[in-house]
């Protein structure tokens, strides 16, 4: 049995800042308020979405726990914990507290760019130690390399611990050979907002979202009910959001959604270095559509 924590919408939480660079902690506790009393199915703390690059050790640790406060067991969390180097990711893993988490997203290495066995022996290394469930995550496009479908598969099959895939490839064909010839229980996430649906209506479980910090409730519904093969009403929804999905990507992530949410009032617009804000044409564009 798949472990139904993790079916659903999923939103990858940003980290707000101040327009001095600070974290922006009670803007930080708005979004999470924000996603999980309009429907979202669980969190994902300290992922791509979140600039955790930049983020200091003390950032991390009082960002997770000011989530974790404001959550109040509400909501399952999943905590993103990746790198390059295998003992690295390891030696975070045994560390970390595991009170009010409920499972560890870890990004293919980037940058080293590791053939098949290296990406094969780098999650079954985490997943031999983890503590808890595991989501792998396939971003070739920020990681320079893919998680083939026979690793995932492998993966899949051989470590227990290791229970679904973020899928933001992209690509469609190795995403359906996953879905077709995974074991039962293995959960596929889409990592792409605008193919969720289409995803979807293959037989993955949902989506871990970045659009979500500011539609919630839109993607809550259209998964849920694409869950529940209700494709028809699900595509209304789809093409709801498709066209601000497009915006908010336009420029790279988390600037579009930062974008979105500054609109909207929910957080400010400042990232860290070598981040940027959206160009000004982009963000009368997302305003416009909003």
């Amino acid at each position: 049995m798949s472990d139904i924590r993790f079916r659903g919408a999923g939103v990858a939480l940003v980290t707000p800042f101040t327009s001095t660079g600070e974290v922006d902690y009670p803007a930080l506790e708005r979004v999470t308020l924000h996603t999980i009393n309009q429907g979202i199915d669980f969190l994902v703390v300290l992922g791509t979405t979140a600039e955790t690059p930049t983020l200091s050790t003390e950032e991390k640790d009082r960002i997770i726990q000011t989530i974790l406060r404001v959550n109040s067991g509400r909501k399952p969390v999943v905590l993103g914990i990746g790198g390059n180097d295998t003992a690295a990711v390891i030696r975070q893993v045994r560390a970390l507290s595991i009170s009010g988490i409920d499972g560890i997203l870890t990004v293919a290495p980037y940058y080293n760019k590791p053939n098949q066995t290296g990406l094969l022996r780098h999650f079954e290394a985490i997943g031999s130690i983890s503590p808890l469930p595991v989501i792998i995550y396939n971003v070739p496009g920020r990681t320079g390399c893919s998680i083939s479908a026979d690793t995932t598969l492998k993966l899949a099959s051989d470590v227990p611990k290791i229970i679904a895939t973020k899928e933001a490839s992209g690509n469609l064909e190795q995403i359906m050979v996953i879905l077709r010839d995974r074991p039962e229980g293995f959960i596929v996430l889409s990592g792409d907002d605008s193919l969720t649906l289409p995803l979807m209506s293959l037989g993955a479980e949902g989506v871990i979202s970045v659009a979500a910090n500011l539609w919630p409730d839109k993607m809550s519904r259209m998964v849920h009910l694409a869950l529940e093969g209700q494709i028809a009403e699900a595509r209304t929804l789809h093409f709801e959001m498709l066209e601000l999905i497009s915006l908010i990507f336009a420029e790279g992530s988390p600037s579009g959604i930062k974008a979105a949410l500054n609109a909207t009032g929910i957080c400010g617009n400042s990232l860290r270095l070598p981040l940027v804000p959206v160009s000004a044409a982009l963000q009368k564009k997302i305003e416009s559509c909003l």
